[in-house]
């Protein structure tokens, strides 16, 4: 009696809240979990961006923001950097940099997660998928060592501050301005304009011209038989009184030197000028040293090398005001010759 009397209720309209009943697992719990599972997921990841930003933030003192504490720093750490701006805005960069890596990690691992929950709530058996990605983990590892071998150096390059997005740097076999930083790749600028890219793993050895501070070598070469004590005073007096113009006073970090005699020979001596400067001004201040070096030079009438290398060469100074050279005298061409 019962068998034919639940067939006949099967397709009555009591059959419909049966059937939502007996799959109220697929229709309501399932896709509840799901949902539940990627809020979460969603909660997590901005809890934790808001926390990576607040350790990005910088001090209001220029201390050292939270996230580079555990790091070391490559710039020192004195009132010279602190004063200038330099350490702060060094630091600022380092934690933004970082940042954006630990956040593209987090949101990789919260998704991955997330994706594992997913599929187990579906009711998939993870075993088999966790031991076929295993398989083609370690297939890609062999495969892809390069890859794996950019990645590390790429890390490990942030976390130890070699260089960063403005700096300028000398690669092996390419130098220029730093565009872009990737955990991948190096994109940089030369001055030429061409676009370099530089795989991190396949570094070297890098050189950083722009990080904490630069320095301004001259090498001035005047006449070997010029007075070295005039031209180092008035060397030293054109580079103090170009610190003391306020186009310049923020540029320079400390007081330019005078080293003195860097080398000579019988037809020069070539004197020597230092001089700290902030980061990526060194080339414009070497050339307007230079040029009013030059400059003072000439009007104290101290002589430079001649350009082949031979006797020296000497400014000539004519008084406008004494008006033309009178002309040699020549001989009287109807005088009668010498006697022997």
């Amino acid at each position: 009696m019962n068998g034919p009397r639940f067939s006949v209720l099967a397709g009555s309209p009591v059959a419909l809240p049966k059937f939502v009943h007996d799959h109220s697992h697929a229709f309501f719990e399932v896709p509840i979990r799901i949902v539940s599972i990627i809020v979460v997921t969603l909660i997590i990841r901005a809890v934790v961006h808001r926390l990576i930003n607040r350790a990005v933030r910088p001090v209001a003192d220029g201390g050292v923001p939270s996230i580079l504490r555990p790091f070391r720093e490559r710039i020192q750490t004195s009132s010279l950097f602190e004063s200038s701006g330099l350490l702060s805005e060094r630091r600022a960069q380092r934690a933004n940099t970082i940042g954006s890596v630990v956040k593209s990690a987090v949101s990789f691992l919260m998704g991955v997660i997330a994706f594992m929950l997913i599929v187990s709530t579906l009711g998939f058996d993870l075993a088999p998928f966790i031991a076929g990605t295993s398989v083609v983990g370690v297939a890609l590892g062999f495969g892809a060592q390069n890859i794996v071998k950019d990645f590390l150096s790429g890390m490990f390059m942030m976390m130890e501050d070699q260089y960063g997005v403005g700096d300028v740097i000398d690669f092996q076999l390419a130098s220029g301005t730093v565009e872009a930083v990737g955990l991948r790749s190096t994109r940089l600028r030369d001055v030429n304009g061409t676009v370099w890219y530089v795989r991190n793993g396949e570094v070297l050895r890098v050189g950083n011209k722009s990080q904490g501070f630069a320095t301004v070598v001259l090498d001035i070469p005047i006449d070997a038989w010029a007075d070295v004590g005039m031209a180092s005073e008035a060397m030293h007096e054109v580079a103090l009184a170009m610190r003391a113009e306020d186009e310049w006073e923020h540029v320079f970090l400390s007081e330019p030197e005078v080293q003195g005699v860097e080398s000579l020979t019988r037809y020069e001596t070539v004197i020597r000028l230092v001089a700290r400067v902030r980061p990526l001004e060194q080339w414009r201040t070497a050339r307007e040293l230079r040029r009013r070096i030059r400059d003072r030079l000439d009007s104290l009438d101290i002589g430079h090398p001649a350009p082949d290398g031979g006797t020296e060469l000497h400014v000539s100074r004519v008084d406008p005001a004494a008006g033309p050279p009178e002309p040699a005298p020549t001989a009287d061409p109807t005088a009668p010759p010498p006697s022997p």
